[in-house]
């Protein structure tokens, strides 16, 4: 086991860093003070500065050797449950026994399922969704957390649905005839009684047999109700059953009306009031997961109100809680700093940035969050900023995957061969630290390395399989992610969602060109004839002939990012559209705190991005030249880069590159643009307000 002062210095290999980022950036609001500017830049100075001590990077022969090694890993964890806890839910690694810790369910074969996918080994794969497909049942006197039951169980229950039943995949199996399918809907169904709230956030637990326990809390997080859309929008598009995909849209909707006027949101809510409860705004704990699924929802649907939201959400953390290259936890209603702490889920944030095309404060604070692993040689759960130190009582590292996450998807965006430096350090460390005889160990207190008898089941649904991606990626990609028929979005539980015309397709109000419509559900959509099945979305097939009046000017036409429809939607304005008016009885939704537009953040340096194939949102591009714009128009469109396996460097530079104390606001953070709304535009009968939760 190595200790803490055993532990070498970062390694680091490529270029060096831009000198840019070693400038300590300008803090943002006011009550910040000057010791955690300080620690920022002593362990930048660790974890970028080139002084550091430096080895050779991983070449690609030992790339090969980690990826194999780390599937090795996998097999010691998984044979081991397989062998000593199935079909309990999850493993005590050190002693070699089972334990039922979320339904009874062998939730980590379920957990693990796209995992056998992904590495290729079909008669695993092929075995497991036989077995849970004649065996699982959720009839059963439980109650479960709907968030946890969400992510791992339904998720994993779609994601392996999903492969078994495609030719296209590779892993298709014969005999399969949709029981994950079947089992998925029955479970989705029986957590639909915990949306029956006033406000439309979810309780944060139901009884899978009887519905929500009468003494159940009323209390709940905000990652609990922000974070099941991907899995319950997929499922509504399997199925035609457009339920499931509205409970949790309304559920978001009900958290983002009851923002604050800074636009943050508190970390945990009353589902029957809507009031508040803890009013700390953070990236970490209770809300992380909230921000992610705004974009990957995008992402996945195509529907523009999550880019929206995630867009006014975005920017209000990366303006409150952004203190380069570190994220602290403030009060939603005033900005006050409440908690300078680090704490390990907000290691997730780097990896949403790439996928957001916000590239550089990734790099700068991914390199951060590593600096806190290469001191301990695992992430704590808590770590305060102000004295640099562990935060007491938050001392475990619970084998969680969002810093090898990040790394992932950091040098699938830049192919910086340093974060495979990053992954053999992260893989050293499980491996000499956190092994044991039948699987891997929570490590109870990173100081000492003290092991503890537990193995969550996401160690092998997204830890292992993070590292492994990345360490493939080097090599040469063989795996479905990489070289297979789709594009996926990872859920927060690291299942694979395909972006198929199916799941992607549906949900288009305007469509031209033949694009793919399924007629057989009633959807809002324009069908084959050009007729809509809901007269009240009141969009219209594009045509050319017609003419762009000053009344229905080009900033009512719809654009969407993904590349394959465009349309115009004349009767709704942009923030109809996108934004939805929200509002309460207590909290005025229109009004924004930009008080001092001068120092909102932004640095667009160039990055270099090269063969992969991760969906980038890039910079705001203006309309194509063919298409008339209104004079003073500031209508701009999302350039929607896609970057396949082929392909060659990419240089994205930004603006304003190296002046970041004369940015306005309205910045470019690798997003889009936002449209301003003003009052004065026209609302007329199509106005939309959704007041406590429900439209």
């Amino acid at each position: 086991v190595l200790s803490p002062s055993s532990r070498a210095p970062p390694r680091l290999s490529g270029p060096s860093p831009n000198p840019n980022m070693m400038q300590p950036m300008r803090l943002r609001s006011q009550g910040r003070g000057s010791p955690l500017l300080c620690l920022s830049a002593a362990l930048l100075a660790v974890a970028l500065l080139p002084g550091a001590a430096v080895a050779d990077g991983v070449t690609p022969t030992e790339a090969l050797r980690l990826r194999d090694e780390v599937k090795d890993m996998f097999y010691h964890a998984f044979d081991g449950y397989m062998q000593h806890a199935f079909p309990l839910d999850e493993l005590r690694p050190l002693s070699c026994q089972g334990e039922d810790s979320l339904g009874g369910y062998a939730l980590t074969l379920i957990d693990s399922l796209d995992t056998l996918a992904l590495l290729g080994d079909k008669e695993r794969f092929a075995a497991g969704v036989e077995w849970v497909g004649k065996n699982v049942r959720f009839d059963i006197n439980k109650t479960v957390s709907v968030f946890e039951t969400n992510i791992r169980i339904l998720g994993g229950l779609l994601s392996a649905h999903l492969i078994a039943s495609d030719y296209a995949t590779g892993m298709k199996i014969e005999s399969y005839d949709d029981q994950l399918l079947h089992l998925a809907a029955d479970l989705a169904q029986r957590l639909l009684p915990a949306f029956d709230t006033p406000t439309g956030i979810p309780f944060g637990s139901v009884n899978l047999l009887y519905g929500v326990d009468d003494d159940e809390s009323k209390i709940t997080s905000t990652a609990g109700g922000g974070t099941l859309t991907l899995e319950f929008g997929v499922l509504s598009r399997l199925t035609n059953n457009t339920v499931f995909e509205q409970v949790t849209k309304n559920s978001v909707r009900g958290i983002w009306a009851r923002r604050s006027k800074l636009n943050l949101v508190g970390a945990h809510i009353n589902v029957f009031t809507g009031e508040w409860t803890q009013k700390d705004a953070g990236i970490g704990t209770s809300i992380d997961s909230f921000y992610e699924y705004l974009l990957k929802a995008y992402l996945l649907f195509g529907d523009e109100e999550y880019l929206y939201v995630f867009e006014e959400a975005y920017k209000a953390a990366m303006h409150y809680l952004h203190h380069d290259p570190w994220y602290i936890e403030v009060n939603m209603n005033s900005g006050a700093t409440v908690w300078p702490l680090f704490n390990s889920l907000q290691a997730f944030w780097p990896g949403l940035q790439v996928l957001a095309g916000d590239v550089d404060p990734a790099i700068r604070t991914h390199a951060a969050f590593f600096s806190v692993w290469k001191k301990y040689g695992f992430t704590p759960e808590g770590f305060n900023l102000a004295t640099s130190t562990v935060q007491n009582g938050q001392r475990s590292y619970p084998l969680r995957p969002e810093l090898i996450e990040s790394t992932y998807w950091l040098f699938k965006a830049t192919r910086d061969f340093r974060y495979l430096d990053v992954g053999r350090d992260i893989l050293a460390s499980l491996q000499y630290a956190a092994k044991c005889p039948c699987g891997y160990c929570h490590i109870s207190d990173v100081e000492t390395h003290k092991q503890d008898d537990h193995m969550e089941s996401f160690f092998l649904a997204e830890t292992v399989k993070y590292l492994w991606l990345l360490f493939d990626l080097a090599v040469g990609p063989d795996n479905i992610v990489e070289n297979g028929p789709y594009k996926y979005i990872f859920s927060t539980e690291g299942h694979l969602l395909p972006a198929t015309p199916e799941i992607s397709l549906v949900d288009e109000h305007c469509l031209y060109f033949e694009a793919f419509c399924n007629n057989s559900t009633d959807r809002g959509y324009i069908s084959a004839d050009g007729s809509s099945k809901h007269p009240s979305v009141n969009c219209t097939h594009f045509d050319e002939r017609q003419t762009v009046s000053s009344q229905n000017s080009l900033s009512n036409v719809l654009s969407t990012t993904r590349g394959y429809i465009k349309g115009v939607c004349p009767g709704l304005s942009h923030a109809q559209k996108l934004g939805i008016s929200y509002h309460d009885n207590t909290v005025e939704q229109n009004s924004r705190s930009h008080e001092n537009p001068d120092e909102s953040y932004t640095d667009q340096s160039s990055v270099q991005i090269q063969s992969s194939s991760v969906i980038l949102i890039s910079h705001p591009a203006t309309s194509p030249p063919d298409e008339p714009l209104e004079t003073g128009s500031r209508t701009q469109y999302l350039e929607n880069i896609v970057v396949t396996g082929d392909s060659e460097p990419v240089e994205v530079s930004g603006s304003s590159q190296g002046n970041t104390e004369n940015l306005a606001e309205d910045t470019t953070l690798g997003i889009s643009e936002q449209i301003e709304v003003t009052a004065a535009e026209e609302v007329g009968s199509q106005d939309i307000h959704i007041e406590d939760g429900t439209s």
